[in-house]
């Protein structure tokens, strides 16, 4: 027989995932959107899996004390999933004593007020003090117009940067005010450049409200828990403005921090201007009544691991097309844990709370 996508009598087989050894030439630290402040290794460029890798995520403090890294080390890395350049192994044997352990300043550059940072209690990422700089202001611009959010075509951290350097845009809303005559002008523009990016900013005006929640660079606010936002507001951005901490802490996946986070977001009078000044040029689109029978109406998912030929993505689509949701962490209330490999430490959770995993195979048959 047949799943929804392969024959039952046929297998796949991985190969196993390509390694290279290269050198840490030196420990970088990148500021987010949010402010939180993650270390990137810069290595010796090396080909893996036919491209080029000169830096890694080395994601946090503690990653850092646990592979033991240090400037100078040779290095393991392989590409998590065949996609994101990962940091397997440090070779100690290899060292020759000049190598530098890295230990985190106390002042980011790309920080706000003196570019002091502190450890975030209880967790073991550091986040600027002051969440005020030109360089966090950048990033949430383009995450702003990225993929997952406004999707605005044509448009990308490069014509950002090139707004921002001629005072064109200073906040989100600016970006929807640009006319063809404001950016025909600038350099490496032209009539046929400015023309394609205003009548892309002018179709992403019609937003769904879970892009606008997720464009906002909510702190602990990914794309799932912007999707959850949006459903239990029903699509009301007047309702969302005004959600309690209460009401939040009743979907699944959101608990107590997440909702102190977006409690204390709308709070804030500046944040609160800057939405306002959103809405009055963006359309909100109305939530679609569900289409058919809702195979999954009311189960919720939690998604790990690389499937075998679907992305956690299109696996999410197919979820919520059939009336269920993603949620980003496991509780009592999951129903299904759809696991691929290198599942991490939600499927521990779903183990020890009992909840029913499953592999691509069977969440296709889910749809049969």
């Amino acid at each position: 027989g047949y799943t929804g996508k392969a024959p039952r009598f046929g297998i796949a087989y991985k190969f196993p995932t390509e390694q290279v050894t290269t050198t840490v030439e030196d420990i970088h630290l990148q500021v987010g959107r949010t402010g939180v402040i993650t270390p990137v290794a810069i290595l010796k460029p090396v080909s893996v899996l036919g491209t080029t890798v000169s830096r890694a995520t080395l994601h946090n403090e503690d990653e850092i004390h646990r592979l033991d890294i240090r400037i100078g080390d040779t290095v393991i890395i392989q590409k998590a999933g065949d996609v994101i350049p990962d940091i397997v192994k440090v070779l100690v044997e290899l060292r020759t004593g000049k190598e530098k352990k890295y230990v985190f300043p106390k002042k980011v550059d790309g920080c706000g007020g003196d570019g002091s940072i502190e450890r975030i209690p209880g967790q073991a990422a550091y986040r600027c003090v002051v969440k005020d700089s030109d360089e966090l202001r950048k990033q949430k611009l383009y995450h702003f117009v990225s993929k997952k959010c406004f999707n605005i075509d044509g448009l990308g951290p490069k014509q950002i940067d090139l707004f921002l350097e001629h005072g064109l845009i200073q906040e989100y809303a600016d970006i929807f005010t640009l006319e063809k005559g404001d950016i025909e002008i600038l350099p490496r523009m032209g009539e046929k450049s400015a023309e394609n990016i205003v009548q892309a900013i002018e179709k992403s005006k019609h937003v769904q409200l879970y892009r606008l929640i997720f464009a906002l660079s909510i702190p602990q606010v990914g794309e799932e828990t912007a999707r959850d936002m949006a459903k239990l507001c029903k699509g009301d951005v007047q309702k969302l403005i005004h959600i309690t901490k209460e009401e939040l802490e009743q979907v699944d996946g959101i608990g107590s921090t997440v909702s102190e986070h977006v409690y204390q977001w709308f709070k804030d009078k500046d944040n609160l201007k800057k939405l306002h000044n959103l809405l009055d040029v963006l359309d909100i689109a109305k939530e679609a009544a569900p289409k058919g029978h809702q195979k999954l109406a009311e189960k919720v998912f939690v998604l790990t691991g690389t499937l075998p030929t679907l992305s956690r993505e299109k696996a999410g689509e197919m979820i919520r097309a059939a009336g269920g949701s993603v949620s980003s962490s496991v509780s009592s209330k999951t129903d299904f844990v759809l696991a691929g490999e290198k599942a991490g430490s939600k499927l521990d959770e779903a183990k020890k709370l009992h909840v029913l995993i499953i592999d691509e195979e069977q969440f296709l048959q889910l749809f049969l």
